[in-house]
């Protein structure tokens, strides 16, 4: 019997505009670092009802997606597997909390991102400020 071939995994992350900035969270769990929020899309999930419910967990913000961004999918973007992830544009209202497996959470632009960014947010990012999609 021949063994199932190997298939990335399927990840969406929101950039979520607020307070004339986005929000990021500091991951709990390895790798460490500043994130986009985001995670894994369960089976039976569409993208935009797994953003939403990643957003929530870990932000416990509502967001509201604006469009999709787009999608990144270097197999060495995160180090524990191929991923491959959709971005999302978003809004909310409130104060983002830390939650799930955030350990913070906070507000930046383009001039204040902290320097540990985690997997290739950081490109994300500045593809985001530059208008580039």
């Amino acid at each position: 019997m021949q063994a199932a071939p190997r298939k990335p995994v399927l990840t969406v992350d929101a950039i979520i505009e607020i307070e004339g900035g986005i929000v990021l969270i500091k991951r709990k769990n390895p790798p460490p670092g500043w994130a986009i929020p985001g995670g894994f899309v369960d089976y039976g999930e569409t993208l935009e009802d797994a953003v939403r419910r990643e957003a929530k967990e870990e932000t416990r913000l509502d967001i509201k997606l604006i469009r999709q961004f787009h999608t990144y999918s270097d197999p060495k973007r995160d180090p524990r597997h191929h991923t491959v992830s959709t971005i999302f544009i978003a809004t909310a209202a409130g104060k983002p909390k830390a939650g799930d497996d955030a350990r913070e959470v906070g507000i930046f632009n383009k001039d204040n991102l902290p320097e540990d960014i985690a997997f290739d947010h950081r490109q994300i990012l500045e593809d985001y400020f530059s208008g580039k999609y």
